[in-house]
């Protein structure tokens, strides 16, 4: 049986257990998988269906917004006045710390995001088959014109954040969608790796999954054939059927 050429984007540095874990998945569903980076953009390569893996934060100018500065990330976690005035003095001591040492490990990826930009865009234009996965459903969102949550603190104040690569957290499909036919639920367990989600939506793009909170966990757009992102990570749950169907219907949409 013919096997679609699945492209997934990745960083140039790290990500090798979500590329290893997104071939198994494709190869999985009869297809196979090509990595693509900054560095390995492979010109001239035409894949029959796109997977924009997680990683890094989007950059928030890409969608008109400024980074969130480290005092109301302090202000944000401890309020009283006593942790307020000693935010501020800590203040340029953390923010020199951040900007020597810590943006090399912790910063967005510029580069990358202009590589998955413009496989967006085409894959949009061309009619391709695309799933975005965590961060590349947040970019999907910012390629359509929408924003994202930089931070999610005020959505957990009622419940914990759960941060697992395990099925810990619970999600609801939306009646009539893609992805609840897919998946073939109405709810399901999913993982939760991310610190950023969806805030105002794309043009053209419908949520589809939600966590009883409002988070939005999944998106499709209404006028491409097959763009589905979801804000959980199915390539580390191989035990899940119905995570592994969703990269099943990515394939066949490939070969389709």
């Amino acid at each position: 049986m013919h096997r679609p050429l699945i492209g997934v984007t990745g960083p140039d540095r790290g990500g090798l257990a979500a590329w290893l874990a997104t071939w198994l998945a494709v190869r999985r569903a009869g297809g196979r998988a090509v990595r693509i980076t900054p560095r390995r953009p492979h010109a001239g390569l035409v894949p029959d269906a796109l997977i924009i893996g997680g990683g890094a934060d989007v950059d928030p100018g890409l969608y008109g917004a400024q980074h969130v500065s480290l005092l109301r990330e302090l202000e944000a976690v401890e309020p009283r006045r006593v942790q307020r005035l000693m935010g501020l003095m800590l203040y340029p001591l953390l923010w020199l710390l951040r900007r020597t040492l810590l943006t090399r490990f912790s910063g967005g990826d510029a580069e990358r995001d202009r590589l998955e930009q413009r496989l967006i865009r085409d894959a949009l234009e061309r009619g391709v088959p695309l799933l975005g996965i965590c961060r590349g459903m947040q970019l999907l969102n910012v390629v359509c014109g929408g924003t994202l949550h930089q931070g999610l603190e005020g959505f957990y104040e009622e419940h914990p954040q759960i941060r697992s690569v395990l099925p810990r957290k619970r999600v609801m499909l939306a009646e009539g969608s893609r992805l609840r036919d897919i998946l073939g639920c109405a709810n399901c367990a999913v993982n939760a790796l991310h610190d950023q989600a969806i805030d105002r939506l794309g043009e053209g793009l419908e949520a589809v999954a939600r966590e009883p909170n409002g988070v939005v966990q999944a998106v499709e757009h209404t006028g491409a054939p097959f763009v589905v992102g979801v804000q959980w990570h199915p390539e580390y749950l191989p035990q899940r059927r119905d995570q592994q169907a969703l990269f099943r219907a990515l394939v066949d949409a490939a070969r389709e």
